[in-house]
């Protein structure tokens, strides 16, 4: 980082780790914290915390970043609670120091262009969408912290927070939220925003994947299709987290109060009761068997 004095709390599937930039990793939080002690009465001050950790954890550990005098940059989702918000810009606000979301897909040349080409579009147009979005995953994934919805939010936090919060971006804030299907693997619904209506449709399960992605051996399938034309945005995602991170460097970073439309909208939608079959829903809803 250009000579800039970071520490890193890592996630590596069902454990994580802490380092200090130089330094090797640290697997316990108290030795953590006394080794930023040490550094701390050298005259050693850390300028960042990055933050890829569980995300139930996420809130702790950005209040450990603050309370050290450093800003904080945070993977999604930036906390599970949207009460959890005002704790942290309250924080903010005592130590003096920043929250940074990582949100690289509004980085994505694609998402850009489809926004300017929307606030350039005819006003009052409703955009009828349908997302959908299968990323397979193993057994491993359901054992770990992810698989536990008290730790990681489920899977529309996990996969979907992504995609909530681009379409917010583009589209305009939450006006109706409605829950078709939720469960462990799989959930689906119903959200409307300002300048869309959108089915959308979020899967774990391989038996999902559309035949021709399974025959080409790939493990992932995202369409989003916009007033019945599909948006294409398959690559370009290599180097986003690299510019996310250029551009905190530079302040021009995601701030906390960023992420809170998406916060909201996926704990809205993990804490409802589904309907069912029920109002404009997304069309593999039909393909389910019973009790599924």
């Amino acid at each position: 980082m250009n000579g800039i004095k970071a520490t890193f709390i890592r996630d590596v599937q069902n454990d994580y780790f802490f380092r200090a930039a130089g330094f090797e990793p640290f697997d316990e939080p108290e030795r953590f914290d006394r080794h930023i002690e040490k550094l701390k009465r050298r005259g050693e001050n850390i300028d960042y915390v990055s933050i890829c950790s569980p995300n139930y954890l996420h809130d702790a550990h950005i209040r450990f970043g603050l309370r050290h005098g450093a800003d904080v940059i945070c993977e999604k989702p930036l906390v599970l609670n949207p009460w959890n918000f005002q704790g942290l810009a309250d924080f903010e606000k005592e130590t003096g120091k920043k929250v940074y979301n990582i949100l690289q897909v509004r980085l994505h040349p694609s998402i850009q262009a489809l926004r300017k080409k929307i606030q350039e579009g005819p006003a009052g147009h409703i955009y009828d969408i349908t997302l959908t979005y299968i990323t397979s995953r193993g057994r491993w994934y359901h054992y770990s912290w992810k698989g536990n919805e008290q730790k990681s939010g489920g899977i529309t936090t996990n996969i979907g927070i992504h995609f909530f919060d681009m379409l917010i971006w583009i589209f305009g804030d939450l006006k109706e939220n409605i829950t078709n299907l939720l469960q462990y693997d799989k959930a689906s619904g119903y959200i409307e925003l300002e300048n869309a209506r959108i089915r959308w449709y979020l899967s774990l399960d391989k038996n999902d994947l559309p035949e021709k992605v399974k025959g080409n051996g790939h493990r992932t399938h995202r369409s989003i299709i916009i007033d019945g034309e599909e948006f294409e945005f398959s690559d370009g995602f290599a180097d986003l987290h690299t510019l996310t991170y250029t551009k905190i460097l530079a302040g021009e970073g995601f701030r906390l109060e960023e992420s809170k439309k998406s916060i909201e909208t996926v704990y809205t939608i993990r804490n409802a009761r589904p309907v069912g079959l029920k109002g404009s829903y997304h069309p593999m809803l039909k393909n389910l068997k019973p009790g599924k």
